[in-house]
């Protein structure tokens, strides 16, 4: 059973505002070291372990001489963005201009610095003089929302520069020099892509709803943690709302909360695959499609929660993309959270859990739950023994079943009981 939360789904869907171009101040002290993407001593394959939280891919990374750090890997961001500022020195960087960035959300844009010239490491992969991108401050709290420490954003430039494997089975990330790659009809179906502002996006999607298919365009987003978002504001010809829906917040963008609303598709087909009653959001304008850059022709894009389901083979340099079923997957529901509750992990350790946000007419409200209330016990496990994932999948062990609280509010303890309830 799925163990994320729709909130999780992390839509870092643009990043616009500025230009990586250089300017004299960018250029670097000339060097004899490599420059670009490349796997140490020649190797032409890298196997690297990855950690799965909210259907979000963590990897560890190093900046310059810095400790481990985890970023998200995410196929629709073009530079590295360093979320949580306080993990780099910044006296060791070469800080230049200001920027700012504008995404997906209600908010107003933020700020950030360039920073030139730094080491970029990743299992066997390194790379040298990589320009970074630096919040000035921690504006996303992505590890309050994902139950761990979250450092920072990454993708295009690995998928770029190699033919990538994600096998979610095993949970490692499988890196190839693209000369090196050839597809074999055993590896799993190949679908074209198309690759637009960094950007991949496929049209092996159809939507079986309202007795018609839907072919669709979408991106493919290793950054959301959701099945299947739909930009219903493309016309009432190629999609409508289901007739049941709820309203919900989405998901967390560049720039703060996505609201919309949650409804089930009947069939999903991706290639020769076809899935039913897939979950999916439907963001309002102002925090999703007002916000895309022009140009871009596509009905929505698909997460990781569908994603897990395959061995997912990218390979940019060839415009394809390769897809395995993982066959237990394949035949598992996709369900939504049934609490109407919303966390946040806060402390040292993340392992204090406070109501960020009730949803109305939701079994938590019908409990009492409000924001601000602290978890410490769920059923018979304390709090601190989980993270937010397992929370979350707690949250969907099935209609009618009950899950009792302890809970803190205002120094005052006391219980109640959630009965979780199939809200779409």
């Amino acid at each position: 059973m799925n163990a994320s939360k729709w909130l999780i789904s992390i839509l870092l869907i643009l990043i616009s505002g500025w230009a990586m171009a250089r300017n004299d101040d960018d250029v670097p002290e000339v060097s004899t070291e490599k420059y670009g993407y490349f796997l140490e001593k020649n190797h032409k394959t890298a196997r690297i372990p990855f950690e799965l939280h909210s259907n979000l891919i963590l990897i560890y990374i190093r900046i310059n001489d810095s400790d481990s750090l985890r970023f998200i890997l995410d196929t629709g961001v073009s530079s590295i963005i360093v979320t949580d500022p306080d993990i780099l020195k910044p006296d060791k960087l070469r800080l230049t201009r200001k920027v700012n960035l504008t995404g997906a959300g209600e908010g107003k844009s933020i700020a950030a610095h360039v920073a030139i010239d730094n080491r970029f490491a990743m299992g066997r992969l390194r790379a040298n003089h990589q320009n970074i991108v630096v919040l000035e401050e921690d504006f996303l709290r992505l590890s309050e929302y994902v139950g761990v420490p979250v450092h920072g954003i990454f993708g295009y430039e690995i998928f770029n520069n190699f033919v990538v494997t994600i096998d979610f089975a095993k949970k490692e990330i499988i890196l190839m020099q693209p000369d090196r790659y050839k597809y074999k009809s055993r590896k799993g179906d190949k679908h074209p892509l198309i690759i637009e502002d960094t950007k991949p996006f496929t049209d092996a999607v159809t939507l079986l709803a309202d007795g018609r298919e839907h072919p669709i365009r979408v991106l493919i987003d290793t950054g959301a943690g959701h099945a299947l978002l739909l930009n219903n504001t493309t016309g009432a010809d190629n999609f409508r709302l289901p007739e049941k829906v709820i309203r919900a917040q989405l998901g967390r963008g560049l720039n703060g909360v996505i609201n919309g609303n949650l409804g089930r598709i009947e069939q999903v087909r991706l290639g020769r695959f076809t899935m039913d009653n897939i979950v999916a959001s439907f963001p309002d304008s102002v925090s999703f499609s007002s916000k895309l850059r022009g140009g871009f022709d596509r009905q929505g894009n698909i997460g990781c929660e569908l994603l897990r389901r395959f061995k997912v083979t990218m390979n940019y340099r060839d415009r394809y993309m390769v897809l395995k079923p993982i066959k237990n997957r394949l035949r598992e529901k996709f369900e939504h959270d049934m609490s109407g509750l919303e966390i946040r992990a806060e402390g040292k350790d993340l392992r204090s859990y406070v109501v960020n946000h009730v949803q109305e007419k939701s079994p938590a409200a019908d409990a009492g739950l409000e924001e601000g209330d602290q978890l410490l016990f769920i059923d018979d496990h304390s709090a601190t023994e989980l993270n937010v994932s397992e929370i979350y999948k707690l949250m969907q062990l099935g209609d009618g079943k009950h899950i009792e609280l302890l809970v803190k509010r205002n120094g005052n303890i006391f219980f109640t009981k959630l009965t979780l309830r199939r809200m779409i």
